[in-house]
């Protein structure tokens, strides 16, 4: 919700999303003078010279504004939660001075619930999969594994195992640097597709499509990628794949977000990487921690946990 008070001297605007709760101050000319967390209570002047200038204007403002708490309702499961969106209109030619009267927005204030997926299970989507193959045909799935067939329900299980242990890696990369936040088997869109894993810390934003080919031999080189000399389509895929998830995180934050595709290699006997696709970057599975580690700080800790926070909501993702 945004909500702002101005007059001759100061704007102020009170910004409240991603579990945020800001007071924004400006001069009338547009200098920024800082900003305030509401949260917990602490001031962030641009410089100390206008630190009283925003506590005079904080000062004005929580003075005339009545605390509102935003309207949810409780979810029924531990990872059920409540997403609550507010419109305010802008409330133009009143003075901060002026602010002890009743203010008078017109706000509508809804609760959308939405599921938590940072409870997500990582190739939980694949193994679903997998398990559903099994039931509708366990005799013939049986024979297939036996004889060495490859079905749907081994791409499934193979898949599920893959992205399980590319999840293991991550959560290695955690325990280095507690900065670096993910996401697993993220339902997007109607069609049942779902994002492998995604990536969110300071060292930017990816998207992770697992590839699980036991014993393969796979060669990349640009746009070309060969599993055992046939040409599959994941660069294709992995970039589209950033570009979508991009499209939605930059929706969903209301400012560019940048995602760029990774593939992780699975157990394959050999990885030959000539050229590095545009956009894209394939990297073995025992090497992402690292590979990621590598790209330095870009993005800074509220940034992070602001992105993590907008991507965990299952309604970013829905008719999308």
């Amino acid at each position: 919700m945004i909500m702002r008070v101005e007059d001759s001297n100061v704007r102020v605007t009170r910004w409240r999303r991603y579990g945020n709760d800001r007071l924004y101050v400006e001069f009338a000319d547009g200098q920024r003078v800082g900003w305030w967390d509401l949260t917990t209570d602490e001031p962030h002047a641009e410089s100390s010279d206008f630190l009283g200038a925003l506590s005079g204007a904080v000062a004005a403002w929580k003075a005339g504004e009545a605390a509102q708490g935003p309207a949810g309702v409780p979810g029924t499961d531990s990872n059920v939660l409540v997403e609550t969106t507010a419109a305010a209109s802008e409330m133009t030619s009143v003075p901060t001075a002026a602010a002890s009267r009743d203010p008078e927005p017109d706000m509508a204030a809804t609760a959308r619930p939405w599921i938590d997926l940072s409870q997500n299970q990582p190739g939980a989507e694949a193994r679903g999969q997998a398990v559903a193959a099994w039931e509708a045909a366990p005799v013939k799935t049986v024979l297939a594994r036996v004889l060495g067939v490859h079905t749907d329900e081994r791409a499934w299980r193979i898949g599920a195992d893959g992205e399980e242990k590319v999840a293991a890696q991550l959560a290695k990369l955690a325990k280095k640097d507690p900065r670096w936040r993910f996401l697993h088997a993220i339902p997007i869109g109607k069609r049942g597709s779902d994002i492998d894993h995604l990536v969110i810390g300071p060292g930017g934003v990816f998207t992770v499509n697992a590839k699980h080919h036991p014993r393969a031999k796979i060669w990349v080189g640009g746009n070309t990628f060969m599993v055992n000399g046939n040409r599959v389509p994941y660069v294709r895929n992995s970039r589209h794949e950033a570009t979508r998830v991009a499209q939605i995180l930059t929706a969903a934050m209301g400012s560019p977000v940048h995602v760029e595709g990774l593939i992780v290699t699975v157990n394959a006997k050999d990885v030959l990487v000539k050229d590095q696709p545009a956009g894209v970057s394939v990297v073995p599975r025992m090497q992402v921690a690292k590979w990621l580690l590598r790209h330095g700080d870009i993005n800074a800790p509220q940034v992070v946990e602001a992105i993590f926070e907008a991507a965990r909501r299952s309604t970013t993702w829905q008719s999308r």
